[in-house]
């Protein structure tokens, strides 16, 4: 692989990113930092020789870093992306709220429902219970309800806002999916390229050279179709995991759409349509 066309696709990946990080404050040396642990972690995990063992020598080899330093660095065990508890509760209850065809209506929309209900009709609390025990759905509704995630009107029914479906200002929900989404975005687009053939689907549709109001246009258009998709795609799993015995994979189905105003030092486009890649 050509490491120079490698990096300057990194520079562009990393762009965004290094954008973010001087608005938080945080420093190239504290990025070093994170990245020296990173390297000295991905190597000690990721690049074992079979039958063999991990040596810092070899550690220090594949990373370039120092064997004193691998030496310290080493032995952290690989990182662990934790679900916050109760960001896990509530995405398991909205996922159920959209795909089960009780609470949905044929469009797939999420219905209103009474708080309470007799017996084997739909309601918030059978459906905070059928994902946990642990916690009274009063409970739970009194924090949906605080976070502007739902309301409670006068007849005792319980309505989602559209709010819900999208984390907010830079939360701790947020930042959670800022790490597991880009993750696997990133992680299918890498397996691509180290494959001989592209084993998971990462494509794009992308024109350039467009008015302000045709990209506006095609913004809102393409938010309408991701969340058909979406919803589509979260129901089929919900009706696959009824009959499912279960096991150690995990599937993600992630969309993004991006618009953004070129600035007039870049060069023009080459061509307005972009297609398909």
């Amino acid at each position: 692989m050509d490491t120079t066309k490698l990096q300057a696709a990194l520079v562009r990946v990393l762009r965004p990113l290094v954008r973010l990080l001087v608005r938080r404050g945080i420093t190239f040396p504290a990025l070093c930092d994170v990245l020296r642990e990173l390297y000295v972690n991905v190597a000690e995990y990721d690049f074992v020789l079979p039958g063999k063992e991990q040596t810092d020598s070899r550690v220090s080899l594949l990373t370039g870093i120092h064997r004193k330093e691998v030496r310290r660095l080493r032995g952290a065990g690989a990182p662990v992306s934790a679900v916050p508890a109760s960001l896990s509760r509530t995405s398991r209850i909205l996922a159920r709220w959209l795909a089960d065809r009780r609470t949905t209506d044929a469009e797939g929309h999420p219905l209103p429902l009474p708080r309470v209900a007799p017996a084997g009709q739909p309601s918030f609390e059978a459906l905070v219970e059928s994902i946990t025990r642990d916690l009274r759905p009063r409970a739970v509704l009194d924090e949906w309800i605080d976070k502007r995630l739902a309301t409670l009107d006068e007849a005792d029914v319980v309505t989602l806002l559209d709010r819900a479906f999208v984390p907010q200002g830079g939360d701790e929900q947020q930042l959670y999916y800022f790490g597991r989404n880009l993750h696997d975005h990133v992680a299918s687009a890498v397996a691509n390229i180290s494959a001989e053939s592209p084993r998971f689907l990462e494509r794009a549709v992308h024109y350039d050279g467009l008015s302000a109001e045709l990209a506006a246009d095609l913004e809102r258009r393409s938010r309408d179709l991701a969340m058909e998709a979406l919803t589509a795609s979260n129901r089929q799993a919900h009706d696959g995991c009824e009959g499912d015995a279960g096991g150690r994979w995990r599937w993600n189905f992630g969309v993004y759409v991006f618009t953004e105003e070129v600035s007039a030092a870049e060069p023009p486009s080459a061509g307005r349509p972009g297609g398909d890649a």
